[in-house]
């Protein structure tokens, strides 16, 4: 069961990045990922109140809710890196980069959860950065040096902090319900957010927000919310070692809608790169 609620984050992962694209076209990255955390929030707690977890939350220890913090103080990073990098590049170059997150993801499972790396886990990790490697250019097309400079150091940083998301967020559910746990973690994300907007003295764009902007903007976060929803809860029934890698294979999703919705197109070393990445995660399957 835990392997359709991967499939189904996946693929509302891949979704989220095409439409959140379309979103920040004019509207400023951080001010955007504020806005939707709201629509993320709004989903995670229906649910809660849906599957009737919310009286679970006098429950909840101290080092669960920790752990939550935690997870959703690095999400919320990933998030802010992860829209700015996709507001200065491409499409199909950003999401490689984060989707690369796995490979390290699955050495800090090792590491703190006592998750064994077996052979084709490392040889799918082997792929997966190889192909990562062979999709990254040198330039963005259309972007000046500074940009294309700049989308890849955005690009690495949500990489390195969604790791450490899936690690915390795998120690935090432990001992709370999925959909609580979600939208706990959510609730630090929204004040987190809207701190960097207050912060980067960027309140004043918010209402210069176009509308089409606005509805792209929230159904992304809705998307998002579907995805976290489905990829916490196969976190909490399955490995985290095998339930990141089904969760990567929305790159395939992500790509393919750049292609329809902004005709982006792969070169062939980017489309070699694609390929040994979804060998590598089809192989960390076996």
């Amino acid at each position: 069961m835990w392997t359709i609620f991967a499939f189904g984050s996946a693929f509302f992962a891949g979704v989220t990045s095409i439409l959140a694209k379309c979103g920040i076209r004019k509207t400023d990255s951080t001010v955007a990922t504020a806005i939707r955390t709201i629509m993320v929030l709004l989903f995670s707690w229906l649910m809660v109140f849906i599957v009737g977890s919310q009286d679970q939350i006098s429950s909840i220890g101290g080092r669960t809710l920790c752990f939550l913090i935690l997870s959703g103080l690095c999400t919320g990073a990933s998030w802010l890196c992860y829209f700015k990098a996709l507001q200065l590049g491409d499409v199909n170059k950003v999401v490689p980069i984060d989707k690369s997150s796995v490979v390290l993801t699955i050495l800090l499972a090792f590491l703190f959860l006592g998750e064994p790396i077996g052979l084709f886990q490392g040889a799918g990790a082997l792929l997966i950065g190889a192909g990562t490697f062979l999709m990254i250019e040198k330039k963005a097309a259309g972007n000046t040096p500074a940009q294309g400079k700049s989308w890849l150091l955005y690009a690495l940083g949500s990489a390195i902090f969604a790791s450490l998301t899936s690690i915390l967020g795998k120690v935090g559910i432990a001992g709370v319900e999925s959909n609580l746990g979600t939208a706990i973690r959510t609730a630090v994300v929204l004040v987190m957010a809207w701190g960097m907007v207050l912060v980067t003295g960027k309140m004043g764009a918010v209402k210069e927000v176009a509308g089409k902007e606005l509805v792209f903007i929230c159904i992304s976060g809705l998307a998002t919310g579907a995805s976290w929803l489905c990829y916490y809860r196969a976190l909490q029934m399955g490995p985290a070692s095998v339930v990141v890698p089904i969760d990567k294979l929305s790159i395939l999703v992500t790509i393919a809608f750049s292609w329809l919705v902004f005709r982006e197109k792969l070169t062939a070393r980017s489309g070699w790169g694609l390929a040994q990445i979804t060998a590598g995660t089809l192989v960390m399957l076996l």
